[in-house]
């Protein structure tokens, strides 16, 4: 179904539905039930906008620890999200006995639903290139200082050997926060990358619901072309009908004009006679 075509649904007016009629009757429970996914799906929209600046900043020289947690808890409330919208949907696709405007309106939420999903996706892959391209790079750094003070210990004196071995026994505490730091960051990227797989079941199951309403849609299309078509011909039919009918009273006018003038002359026949 074209985008106009889509349009033209949307823009269908209701004010000629009538209440009593099943086929237009509201449902005031899918009502509010669309109304809620669709208020929380806005807020999502605003975390990913929020996630977009956030993840920008990764990988750069403002990149560090409070702008990483915030990446991490946008992750985890946004992916949260998606799921408890996720199941709303499917919810709202196994509604019984949808109207024309309630099929489109499930199909609105799917579509957007689909297009956050795939961007806070993108994020999401994003956030994992950048915070492995970190980790990795603090990882080597750390192993590079490592081995540069075992090396350097190796030149020493016997007792510069033992004040350097005091000032390396003195820093082991930071060396060891900086691993714990790089083993967190690198569980962080696991749990990234286990949302995105059952994020991406999800989108999968979304998909197959747009593909299905997209069928429904075409099909609600061609019957709103029909009736189109058919009113038109209806119209033609009546516009012509009323012709031929003020063809037929303007015969019968010729008709009942000619028979009186015919009348009026047998009259004055018969008195002049």
């Amino acid at each position: 179904m074209s985008f106009e075509q889509s349009s033209n649904l949307e823009s269908q007016p209701t004010t000629w539905r009538r209440e009593d009629d099943p086929q237009y009757s509201d449902d005031p429970e899918f009502r509010r039930f669309t109304n809620d996914l669709s208020d929380k799906l806005f807020s999502l929209t605003s975390n990913v906008g929020r996630l977009h600046q956030q993840v920008a900043l990764l990988g750069t020289r403002r990149e560090n620890e409070r702008v990483r947690e915030r990446v991490r808890d946008l992750i985890d409330e946004t992916s949260n999200g998606f799921k408890e919208i996720g199941e709303g949907l499917k919810q709202v696709s196994q509604w019984h006995d949808l109207n024309p405007s309630q099929k489109f309106t499930q199909g609105k939420l799917n579509r957007e639903f689909k297009a956050s999903l795939t961007e806070f996706q993108a994020l999401q892959r994003s956030a994992i290139e950048k915070q492995r391209s970190s980790a990795a790079t603090a990882r080597a750094a750390l192993e590079q200082d490592s081995s540069q003070q075992e090396q350097d210990t190796n030149n020493l004196t016997f007792g510069q050997q033992q004040e350097q071995e005091q000032l390396r026994l003195a820093s082991q505490d930071e060396v060891d926060f900086q691993e714990q730091l790089i083993i967190e960051r690198e569980s962080e990227i696991r749990n990234i990358e286990q949302s995105v797989v059952e994020l991406s079941e999800l989108f999968r199951d979304v998909a197959h619901m747009v593909h299905e309403q997209g069928e429904q849609l075409d099909i609600i299309a061609e019957n709103i072309e029909g009736v189109r078509d058919n009113t038109r011909g209806a119209n033609t039919e009546l516009t012509v009908a009323n012709r031929y009918q003020k063809n037929a009273r303007s015969k019968a006018c010729c008709l009942l004009l000619i028979l009186a003038v015919i009348l009026t002359i047998v009259i004055l026949a018969v008195v002049v006679g």
